[in-house]
């Protein structure tokens, strides 16, 4: 017997025991012989119309399963072996993508900061080659102007005052080098702390302008406020530190002036904040060397600085003292035409 009639007998058998069942409960119940018999039929008839329509409804497809046969393992576990094997090598060629995005990144970065730390070695050299040329040239004169009194000038009415007159001058440079060096090294650190309160910055131009005249006019460089709001200026900072800022911006003025030249600074509402620009008609930047002014101890005109006696910090504490205020200040100049510097500052609230 194949398996599909098998499927069949099987339920015809099960369908007619259920009946038989059911009849003997019922005869048992009292029911007569006639009815018995009625029912018997009755179930017949709906056990073969139930065969047929399970035989319509589900015996395909129950031969379509039998004929496609036992399933192939083999072949499954190899489809199995190459689902694997691809997401491994999907796996593979992501560590091996992120690996490489990994070593790019690191190639990128080391490169960057081996390009920073020549930057910063070269920097280093030069600030030292600075400081030391800085340093050497009054201790040099020191010891010139000392060594000359102890030879034969302390007796010299003549000589001793007027040489210890110098030894003074440049022990005066010394220290304010020093003291510049200093107070740039406290506000890297953020040690230097500002003390911020209102005041007019209009007032503290035209105090910078009287204090700086006499200076001005040995060279007949002319120092006015060309532009300025009528009344008070209020702004918010650390007064005695901008007052800083613009003498040093004034003094560089003078020094990297022309003769019988100007010096015009100027005061400007740009809504919640002040500008305040220095403006000279001097010797000029060229515009290669713009990004270093504010370097420590950068001089754009390096035989003049001899004769002004500056540091060569000036306008690193000025950069020092705004960005302390949150502030910016920038530079623009043209060869033999001049230089303005501008700076912004808040508006008293």
């Amino acid at each position: 017997m194949d398996k599909k009639r098998y499927i069949v007998v099987s339920i015809i058998v099960s369908a007619l025991f259920t009946a038989l069942e059911a009849l003997v409960l019922m005869l048992n119940n009292g029911i007569t012989t006639t009815e018995a018999i009625a029912l018997v039929l009755l179930l017949l008839v709906q056990t073969g119309v139930l065969c047929v329509v399970f035989q319509k409804t589900f015996m395909k497809n129950i031969a379509r399963v039998y004929a496609t046969g036992p399933v192939d393992t083999s072949s499954e576990k190899e489809h199995e072996k190459e689902h694997e094997k691809e997401k491994t090598d999907m796996n593979l060629d992501t560590i091996i993508t992120e690996v490489n995005e990994d070593v790019a990144k690191w190639a990128k970065d080391r490169t960057r900061e081996i390009a920073l730390l020549k930057a910063n070695e070269k920097y280093r050299k030069e600030f030292l080659g600075n400081v030391s040329h800085e340093l050497k040239t009054p201790l040099f004169n020191i010891q010139g102007y000392i060594n000359t009194l102890i030879d034969s000038g302390l007796e010299d009415p003549n000589i001793n005052m007027k040489y210890l007159d110098r030894a003074e001058k440049n022990v005066s440079r010394l220290i304010k080098i020093v003291e510049d060096l200093s107070t740039i090294s406290k506000f890297e650190s953020g040690a230097l702390k500002l003390i911020i309160e209102n005041f007019d910055i209009k007032k503290s131009i035209e105090d910078v302008i009287e204090f700086y005249e006499i200076k001005a006019k040995t060279r007949n460089i002319t120092l006015e406020l060309a532009s300025a709001p009528a009344g008070a200026a209020i702004c918010k900072g650390d007064k005695e530190k901008i007052y800083e800022v613009l003498s040093n911006l004034v003094v560089n003025s003078i020094n990297y002036g022309k003769e019988n030249g100007k010096t015009t600074l100027g005061i400007f509402d740009i809504g919640k904040k002040w500008l305040i620009e220095v403006q000279d008609n001097g010797i000029g930047i060229e515009e290669s060397q713009l990004h270093r002014v504010f370097e420590r101890f950068y001089r754009v005109d390096k035989s003049r600085s001899s004769q002004t006696g500056g540091t060569g910090l000036g306008l690193s504490i000025v950069k020092h003292i705004i960005e302390a205020h949150e502030e910016l200040i920038t530079v623009k100049s043209k060869i033999n035409e001049g230089t303005t510097f501008s700076f912004t500052l808040k508006k008293a609230e």
